[in-house]
């Protein structure tokens, strides 16, 4: 009688035992979505920009590729006719050959041009807070401005660029008239704007990398040749990582100065992609293909974005 007794007892407390942990599993899962429900009243503020700006117009502007639309009369259904035109257009293959010529320009220029200002800026000297701020303000100015200016400066008649080559005796270029000199001028305004972000990006790089290791490297009798190309390149990758996708990214999105400086000419020399999707908008009504031509190029810029994070595990250093 005494052992049923024990052997009933101990089924009780298996039983019990085994409904606690649904219960607990049950408190997890209540808490686990009210949890949830805090995250997304906390993200609901930036949550809605998102959809109603960002989303939502994406989703407009895939729906009217799809569509024959010059803004005026109702829209047609065209398939896939816009992106079977565009990518047999010679116009398409143009505009995106400008594109990558201005990047293949641009991309060196403010990186080396931004290395060079950040190891300069680095070192304790009087004045570098001036300096600081004087690379960094023409990030902080409109494109218009910048590139009104610089169409001052690279004016071939009267311009300052031209008026010293020619003191020095050196050829004097056309710059934004000339066919063969548009898109160089288009890059020099871009690089010496966009200087100053690179400058601070890899200023803040340079400040992270640990003193003890290059007096080390120092001490061993690394000269500073070696001692950059060694220890500061490597170290410096994860910025310049962050520095060249953000800088191809707007590279391949490049318009106002483009639109200010020269219209996409002289005969088309400086027309680049986005210029070609606002033309074939406003200027030809032929919305649908403008459309299908900003998908193309948001499909080559997810594809370059996608090799570079891919690409970066061979020679990023994160230390």
């Amino acid at each position: 009688m005494a052992q049923m007794t024990s052997v009933a007892s101990a089924a009780a407390r298996d039983g019990q035992g085994a409904r606690r942990p649904s219960a607990r599993g049950s408190v997890a899962r209540r808490r686990g979505r009210r949890n949830s429900l805090w995250v997304l009243a906390f993200l609901l503020p930036s949550a809605i920009p998102l959809v109603l700006f960002t989303l939502a117009p994406m989703a407009g502007s895939l729906w009217v590729s799809l569509h024959d639309w010059n803004l005026i009369s109702p829209m047609t259904w065209a398939g896939l006719d816009n992106y079977t035109s565009l990518l047999t257009a010679p116009a398409t293959r143009r505009v995106f050959g400008h594109t990558l010529l201005y990047i293949v320009g641009y991309l060196p220029l403010v990186y080396v041009g931004g290395l060079g200002l950040a190891m300069v800026l680095n070192r304790a000297f009087r004045g570098r807070s001036f300096f600081r701020a004087a690379y960094f303000l023409p990030v902080v100015t409109s494109w218009v401005v910048v590139a009104l200016v610089w169409q001052w400066l690279l004016n071939p008649n009267n311009g300052i660029v031209n008026t010293v080559l020619g003191f020095l005796h050196l050829p004097q270029p056309g710059w934004w008239t000339d066919p063969a000199w548009s898109m160089a001028s288009v890059v020099l305004a871009s690089a010496w704007k966009d200087l100053g972000f690179v400058m601070v990006i890899l200023l803040a790089g340079l400040q992270a990398i640990p003193a003890d290791v290059q007096e080390a490297a120092w001490v061993d009798g690394a000269n500073a040749w070696q001692r950059f190309r060694l220890i500061t390149l490597p170290l410096l990758s994860p910025s310049t990582f962050f520095v060249l996708v953000i800088s191809l990214i707007n590279g391949f999105q490049v318009f106002d100065q483009v639109y200010v400086m020269t219209g996409g000419g002289p005969a088309g020399s400086s027309q680049v992609v986005v210029g070609q999707i606002y033309d074939l908008t406003f200027r030809y009504g032929r919305a649908g293909e403008a459309s299908a031509l900003s998908w193309l190029l948001f499909v080559v810029i997810l594809l370059i974005t996608a090799l570079q994070m891919r690409g970066q595990r061979r020679w990023v250093t994160y230390a």
